[in-house]
């Protein structure tokens, strides 16, 4: 099947200037930079900025905490890892001015980490553009590590750190989520609240201010019911209130924010730039499209999960059912066309109840959804060339799995089901699948061998490396660990 992009719209052959690309690679964001702009008159920034942050964590530390799930905040294992280390090279064909292109390497099979000293951790998180780490300990640090050079490690400078490190600003609070961008990252903690750290050129830190970096980990200006789960794309945000409310912010190219609109305008005749979202606002509507056309609201949208790919959103809501939005190349949105989507847009194909879906994945150009029968559908595409699926098609090999977690990074995914971890991903890949040196890619799922026996209770995929948890309960969970190579920084 054919994946090339139509352009539907008439009013986009007229100008030409207003060209969609899609900026997969770091080494072109800084055209993009150029060509688009971010109007001040247009942005939402609320006219009296400078709340102070004393009384802000006086605020927050008065706030009760929400209650845990079942076994808390994430099961404490052992932190293991594979892939690129050199920060600074991933996802780029050259280095920066002033990086050594040498510094780190690959590790083609899973490490576990020595500079933790045999700590356990209870969260990690990455992201499918993201370069950079956020890990919990047991004793509840965030640490974190990685590529930092827009301030996304929120430790208040931008020096890449290659040793876990903690962040000041959240040590009188229990992070029980990250979430990290391309070059930006959230943290939520256990009252609810929503820190932000990173580039903030296109509002993507929710901070309400126009500080182009945020150094520091700060509260996003946010105030509404407590917020339980968050998600980043590569420049935007969402966050999701307990009450099932969904609130975007940063840039709403491609329809990404999900609020009927993509935010262009022209400044002049040739100089287009947008509207972003410096502050979360809600997703007021939900449609359902029938196949002539007619759009109809959906009523009463209580969303209760979703996963954000570079430019694109899947969630689900209380009844099974998924809604796409964003950038509609390739099939990712599951609704077997090509056209971008600027509200959520309910996906025919998993209508209840014998469809329901009860988790989503998203990874840079497709999605990954496990259905309420445990069976897995991928939608979009994972290679950077070939056929696409334009609509939800079952993962063959994964059928018979009991399938706990899914990391999806640019190209690679990597699933933990059972007693094992399967992996796949087409070249070029640096060790993010733990195959090893003698085979380094898939386009198939293949079984790590270097985890068999190991029950991973979490994983999480960056741009071109993995992170898992791995149970340390039994002595021979402790001696297959034992067994794993370790990396130290």
């Amino acid at each position: 099947m054919s994946t090339k992009r139509k352009n539907t719209s008439s009013l986009e052959k007229s100008r030409g200037k207003a060209k969609k690309v899609e900026y997969d690679d770091e080494d072109i964001s800084s055209e993009h930079e150029s060509d688009v702009e971010d109007a001040d008159a247009g942005s939402n920034v609320d006219g009296d900025d400078a709340v102070e942050d004393a009384d802000d964590l006086a605020v927050v530390a008065t706030m009760p905490e929400l209650p845990p799930p079942e076994g808390g905040w994430g099961k404490p294992g052992t932190l293991a890892m594979c892939g690129l280390t050199n920060w600074d090279m991933s996802g780029r064909k050259a280095p920066p001015k002033g990086v050594k292109a040498t510094v780190g390497r690959s590790l083609w099979t899973p490490h576990t980490f020595k500079n933790l000293e045999g700590t356990r951790v209870r969260l990690v998180a990455s992201g499918p553009a993201a370069s950079h780490n956020v890990v919990v300990t047991e004793d509840n640090r965030c640490l974190v590590f990685g590529r930092n050079d827009k301030g996304q490690l929120g430790v208040g400078d931008t020096k890449r750190r290659d040793e876990p490190t903690e962040v000041e600003t959240l040590k009188d609070h229990t992070v029980i989520a990250a979430a990290c961008g391309r070059n930006h990252t959230l943290f939520l903690t256990s009252r609810g609240i929503v820190f932000a750290a990173g580039d903030n050129k296109l509002g993507q830190c929710g901070v309400g201010k126009s500080e182009t970096c945020i150094a520091a980990a700060m509260k996003i200006k946010y105030t509404g019911p407590p917020i339980v789960k968050i998600g980043c794309g590569v420049d935007f945000s969402m966050i999701l209130d307990i009450k099932g409310g969904l609130h975007s912010f940063g840039s709403p190219e491609y329809g990404a924010l999900g609020h009927n609109t993509d935010g262009k305008y022209f400044i002049t005749s040739t100089k287009m730039a947008f509207h972003f979202e410096k502050v979360p606002k809600r997703i007021v509507l939900y449609v359902e499209r029938a196949k002539d056309g007619h759009v109809t609201p959906l009523d009463r949208v209580e969303i209760t999960d979703f996963s954000c790919g570079y430019h694109h959103t899947v969630a689900i809501d209380n009844k099974n059912r998924a809604f796409s939005w964003g950038f509609g190349g390739v099939g990712r949105l599951g609704h077997a066309e090509q056209r971008d989507e600027l509200v959520p847009r309910l996906i025919k194909f998993f209508d209840p109840p014998s469809r329901g879906i009860k988790s989503i994945h998203c990874g840079s150009t497709y999605s990954i959804a496990i259905n309420v029968h445990g069976s897995a559908l991928m939608f979009g595409q994972t290679k950077r060339t070939g056929e696409a699926n334009m609509y939800p098609k079952p993962i063959q090999d994964l059928s018979g799995w009991e399938i706990r977690c899914v990391g999806c990074s640019q190209t690679s995914v990597v699933v933990a089901a059972d007693e094992s971890v399967i992996a796949w991903g087409a070249s070029p890949t640096f060790g993010e699948l733990g195959f090893g040196e003698m085979r380094k890619s898939s386009t198939t799922p293949m079984e790590v061998k270097a985890l068999e026996g190991l029950y991973i209770t979490a994983v999480t995929c960056g741009l071109s490396h993995t992170l898992f948890i791995c149970r340390d309960e039994s002595d021979e969970e402790k001696a297959k660990l034992a067994k794993l190579q370790e990396y130290s920084v």
